[in-house]
């Protein structure tokens, strides 16, 4: 007897849910695992130093111009119907308290997912399917001490540094728009700033980066020593990296906040 069309529909999200689930659980795995490892950390500094110097001066660039970007699209979008109320000497606190808050923890995880993550699942699928991972086991060096550790522990580390660098660069882009556009002085709007700048707000968006950061190694590292197929493998896993990565920063990032700012 066949499988109706409703019975295979139910059988695949059945078999995806396993697959996530399994996944997951990997992937908190590696993270717990990566913890335990962390007092050999002094001795693998050389590769923690290297994933930290692809996460920060690597992406500088990019970094730089989606902030400042960033910075004065909120400037211009908010301060243009602020203007209309008379209210644009306050365009400096809301565009600080939406990039602590919100904005640069976020960006900066999507900007590094597609840089440092991808590339990180890329690697590490490589040595995957070319069998140097097995190649570490047989010589007894475990895997996650040796690749997973270092890159947990700069990108956790990274992630908020990059974010508290990106709201810098955002308040930058955001005042020249303000003085250029919208005839806001620059003593009101650093004022403007400070006011707009809470110890709450702050210290959420660092949790949210460095949450970020340790997520994206994770996945990345998963992805990359999951990986099979050939050099098939290698695409699949990088592109699965990147989308689980995403996800799992938008879910996580919106729990935070209702956690924090959520009605009581």
């Amino acid at each position: 007897m066949r499988n109706s069309p409703f019975t295979s529909w139910l059988f695949l999200i059945w078999e995806n849910f396993i697959r996530i689930t399994e996944f997951s659980g990997y992937s908190l795995v590696l993270i717990f695992q990566s913890v335990c490892f962390l007092p050999k950390v002094i001795e693998k500094r050389s590769e923690v130093v290297k994933q930290m110097y692809a996460a920060g001066a690597k992406s500088f660039l990019v970094v730089s111009i989606v902030a400042f970007f960033t910075g004065m699209i909120l400037s211009l979008q908010t301060g243009l119907e602020m203007k209309k109320f008379g209210l644009e000497n306050l365009i400096g606190q809301l565009v600080v308290t939406t990039l602590t808050r919100e904005m640069s923890s976020f960006t900066t995880a999507v900007v590094l997912i597609a840089s440092v993550g991808s590339s990180i699942a890329a690697e590490l699928s490589t040595m995957k399917v070319s069998e140097e991972i097995d190649a570490l086991e047989m010589l007894l060096i475990n895997p996650v001490k040796f690749l997973v550790m270092p890159r947990v522990v700069a990108l956790a580390v990274m992630f908020p540094v990059v974010s508290v660098y990106f709201t810098i660069m955002g308040t930058i882009g955001g005042g020249v728009v303000s003085y250029s556009q919208l005839s806001v002085e620059w003593d009101i709007y650093w004022k403007s700033c400070l006011l707009g700048l809470k110890l709450k707000a702050v210290y959420v968006g660092l949790l949210k980066s460095f949450l970020f950061g340790t997520m994206v190694a994770a996945i990345a590292c998963a992805n990359g020593l999951k990986a099979e197929n050939g050099v098939a493998g290698v695409g699949q896993a990088t592109r699965n990296s990147v989308i689980a990565s995403f996800v799992m920063v938008l879910i996580t990032g919106y729990y935070i906040t209702a956690i924090f700012y959520g009605v009581k």
